[in-house]
């Protein structure tokens, strides 16, 4: 399965790799949508890096660039940023939006992948 890194353990997902790396994972894949201009897009980044360490093989943490891939935000009708949407067999589970303490995403994820 073909990833890119951005930061550390997160993958980058784009329109064009979208299908491949988020909607056909055998695992939940939680999906945060973001963009540079975003400042609580930057705070979020450092936790999610984290949380991938320790969801480990269990979940994928990746990152798509709103402003970059407009294609799955519109399809996703993401309207705020951040949003990370959690998905599941290539289905939306949950969301969470806007910035949010560590504690706070560990316990969402966790609920909406089934971990």
């Amino acid at each position: 399965m073909p990833q890119e890194t951005t930061v550390d353990s997160l993958i980058s997902v784009t329109d064009d790799t979208f299908s491949e790396l988020v909607l056909a994972s055998d695992r939940p894949v939680v999906v945060d949508f973001w963009a540079e201009w975003c400042p609580p897009c930057k705070m979020i980044e450092k936790s999610l890096v984290e949380l991938a360490r320790e969801f480990g093989d269990r979940m994928v943490i990746a990152k798509l660039n709103s402003d970059d891939n407009p294609q799955a935000t519109r399809r996703y009708q993401v309207m705020s940023l951040p949003t990370l949407l959690v998905f599941r067999q290539g289905e939306v589970v949950g969301s969470v939006v806007g910035s949010r303490p560590k504690i706070h995403l560990r316990q969402s994820l966790s609920l909406h992948a089934g971990l």
